[in-house]
């Protein structure tokens, strides 16, 4: 079994790699340009590799962007095989990744509690103002 420090080497030369291929090669209209590789995680023979990709937009754009790069794992794959020096150039296996939205609303929620929290502090102090 491969050293942990090696999947995470192999992971972040496959990230690397598959994003250039998915901006310069893929010319599926159907892949998001608001699309992002989060993270990729290798099983421990290094054979197989969930990638997760968020997915800026609706549903359907989100969905879309999957199929896609779902559709063209066996090309992604083989591209890859060309440049990175591996005994087996692993398998794609291309997730959704909602993290990046989760973490909008999160940042939206924190936002909005800090803006009422503002008002009442300014409303607070401008009924202090009037008082006699």
């Amino acid at each position: 079994m491969p050293a942990p420090h090696r999947a995470e080497r192999v992971s972040d030369e496959l990230r690397r790699r598959l994003t250039e291929l998915i901006l310069t090669e893929l010319k599926d209209p159907r892949v998001s340009f608001l699309s992002t590789i989060t993270r990729i995680q290798m099983s421990p023979d290094l054979r197989y590799a969930r990638v997760f990709v968020s997915v800026m937009g609706d549903p359907s754009e989100q969905k879309n962007t999957i199929e896609a790069l779902r559709h063209a794992a066996g090309y992604l794959r083989r591209e890859m095989g060309v440049d990175l020096r591996l005994r087996h150039t692993p398998e794609l296996q291309f997730v959704l990744d909602h993290s990046i939205e989760e973490g909008d609303r999160v940042l939206r929620v924190i936002r909005e509690v800090e803006d009422r929290e503002q008002r009442e502090q300014q409303e607070l102090e401008r009924q202090e103002q009037h008082e006699p």
